[in-house]
């Protein structure tokens, strides 16, 4: 076993025993928390008191990440919430948080009965599909939720599909598309088209969902890779806008903006109603605005972030 499939177990024991000795949860509500069986869930909990994490505490780092995910699930009302330790500097702390998301894909795809999963775009997303193994998962599908040409017509950089397709044996479903149309008229074209009609209504069906969020700023992700210019961003954020999802921009209230460039957004729509979870992926202070509207407008129920982010998350 290698130094970090060790440390992913021990991680995963210091989560069970919380759940059980902090959070008082029953063995199968840990299994469905965690996405194990019931067995695996018990000996996680074993595994955590040989280890010695389990005291008149738990031991173990992860501990005061777990508080504080359950703190931001009882305040935002969130399905689920995980916060990893934050590290040395902005880099290493969305390292960590994009392994954090793709460990909670890997759980996913390892569920036994069939899934469906949609998958955004963007670079923590990436890197955490990157940071996953080859997974046999054949029985579960896989949806793009968003157009995966980029502006000049090449396959968009940040897409998440093609690089987990090399990961996983399941059906992949990708979204032929631009993610933003070159006008409204061609918008409706290209999503009258038969050939999504299967990628379109599996997004519709999706058991779970995974969604990088970007801020409005001037190093917006949708505007360094080219998607909008300088001009629409500055349009945008005079008219309130703090994030974008999808390529949908929203307000502080995470309103859907109604603007030039949201009329031309290929992606699927932000409904959290279509999927179980739908799970936004994103730290950093500066992306606070975003991350905040975006769970005030219920874009997303579930959260992966850092420790720092989600303290301040919680002294707003």
């Amino acid at each position: 076993m290698t130094v970090d499939r060790q440390a992913r177990r021990l991680d995963e024991a210091a989560r069970a025993a919380w759940l059980s000795y902090v959070a008082g949860k029953t063995q199968d509500e840990i299994a469905e928390i965690m996405g194990v069986s019931r067995q695996s869930a018990q000996r996680l909990v074993s595994q955590a008191m040989k280890a010695g994490l389990v005291k008149v505490r738990i031991d173990h780092p992860i501990s005061r990440c777990l508080d504080l995910a359950q703190r931001l699930r009882d305040r935002f009302d969130l399905t689920e919430c995980e916060i990893v330790p934050s590290l040395a500097g902005d880099a290493a702390s969305s390292l960590a948080v994009s392994r954090a998301v793709g460990d909670r894909i890997e759980a996913w795809l390892l569920r036994p009965d069939p899934q469906t999963i949609g998958l955004g775009t963007g670079r923590t997303l990436r890197a955490a599909v990157e940071h996953m193994p080859k997974i046999d998962c054949a029985r579960h599908r896989i949806v793009s939720l968003t157009g995966n040409i980029a502006a000049d017509g090449s396959t968009a950089y940040y897409n998440v599909l093609f690089t987990i397709t090399d990961k996983v044996t399941a059906h992949t479903f990708p979204m032929p598309l631009p993610v933003i149309a070159a006008s409204v008229e061609e918008r409706k074209t290209l999503l009258g088209q038969k050939t999504l009609s299967a990628a379109s209504a599996l997004s519709a069906q999706t058991d779970a969902r995974f969604v990088g969020i970007g801020m409005m700023s001037a190093n917006a992700p949708i505007l360094l890779d080219g998607f909008i210019g300088q001009e629409d961003v500055d349009r945008l954020r005079a008219k309130g806008a703090v994030g974008e999802i999808l390529g949908w921009v929203y307000d502080r209230n995470g309103e859907i903006l109604d603007d030039d460039i949201v009329r031309r957004v290929c992606s699927v729509e932000l409904d959290v109603g279509r999927a179980r979870m739908t799970m936004g992926a994103a730290q950093g202070l500066s992306k606070l605005p975003a991350i905040r509207a975006a769970i005030r407008g219920r874009l997303i129920d579930s959260l992966t972030t850092d420790e720092t982010t989600a303290e301040a998350l919680l002294d707003a």
